[in-house]
């Protein structure tokens, strides 16, 4: 089982493409980067499981009960004093990028003292535990408690995968040390999912060059800083507008990478939780035993995926995968 660590969220959307605030609407998800991934590989057959804490009330009994749905299990979530973390989305449209605005502070899941988890019991019957840079970037006890997470695996013998996702807005809003805290969490990680900018934010270093080039020599200085590190994953992203992206793929190993070309992107439904599903479909293929290229095409496949779908949540199954690669558009009957 894989254990995901981190915040539940409702997601307000403002309807349309509209603005924020045009008409005073919302279309309401559940998401949060940890429990994207969890969803996704429910969806891919394997058994995860979530950590977290919600308020006590209707928006946080649904935000478990929308994750359970989708067979999570959530035994694990808490309920405390406190609010639900919220965060608005203003879709983007044409030239205009979409807008995110995060209200969180406050959050349960925020202010949940770090002394308060107990990994030892948490992690018991787990192989792997899946953290992001959103829970550290919450604060002082959530970044405490992520390493202590993290550390708790690594004594047990457990895998650590880590996703960058830095957000510099929430790391911003506190007197933080963002290097600091995720090169510790780095640390312990097998697996990275992150780019050059994520490893120069680490290791304090800026990388020359263009493409992979560039990706390929922040990702040496990663390993060689590293030493558990056996494996980072990337997308790259063209934004040509918002309807229009190109997506790649790429993992990085010690020994080489491999690269998946272009996918073209178009009469996008939503972005938002496409790099979790990204994240999701790797880990499927590599706690299925498949190898590195398996791992990024499904990755690229998954995420392409996403952007068709409404919500925060990865749906899509190994069938969509095979569908998906073998360019089949045409109705399915």
């Amino acid at each position: 089982m894989i254990l995901c660590f981190g915040e539940l969220l409702l997601r307000l959307t403002a309807p349309g493409r509209e603005l924020l605030m045009q008409t005073g609407r919302f279309d309401v998800h559940v998401g949060g980067a940890e429990a994207n991934v969890a969803v996704g590989l429910a969806s891919l057959g394997h058994a995860s499981a979530m950590v977290s804490a919600v308020p006590d009330n209707p928006l946080g009994r649904g935000a478990i009960a929308a994750v359970r749905a989708q067979g999570v299990d959530c035994s694990r979530v808490v309920t405390r004093e406190g609010r639900m973390g919220l965060y608005f989305l203003s879709p983007g449209a044409g030239l205009r990028a979409s807008d995110i605005v995060y209200d969180r502070a406050g959050s349960s899941f925020a202010t949940t003292p770090a002394a308060a988890w107990d990994w030892d019991a948490l992690l018991a019957g787990c192989t792997r535990l899946h953290l992001s840079g959103i829970t550290p970037a919450l604060g002082h006890e959530t970044a405490h408690a992520a390493i202590a997470a993290a550390e708790a695996a690594r004594a047990r013998g457990l895998t650590v995968s880590f996703d960058g996702n830095y957000r510099a807005r929430l790391w911003e809003a506190w007197d933080s040390d963002p290097r600091a805290v995720l090169t510790r969490l780095v640390s312990m990680a097998d697996l990275l999912f992150g780019n050059h900018r994520d490893v120069s934010l680490l290791l304090g270093k800026q990388f020359s060059g263009d493409g992979e080039d560039r990706r390929r020599e922040a990702a040496e200085a990663a390993f060689a800083a590293f030493p558990n590190l056996r494996h980072i994953a990337s997308t790259a992203r063209h934004v040509d507008d918002a309807d229009r992206h190109r997506l790649s793929a790429r993992i990085d190993m010690p020994t080489g990478a491999v690269q998946i070309g272009e996918v073209a992107i178009s009469g996008i439904v939503d972005r938002i939780g496409g790099g979790d599903a990204f994240a999701s479909g790797v880990l499927h293929a590599l706690m299925s035993g498949r190898d590195e290229a398996t791992a990024a095409e499904w990755g690229l496949a998954v995420a392409a995926l996403k952007h068709s779908l409404p919500g925060d949540f990865n749906l899509f199954r190994q069938a969509d995968i095979d569908d998906f690669l073998s360019g089949g558009l045409d109705v399915r009957r």
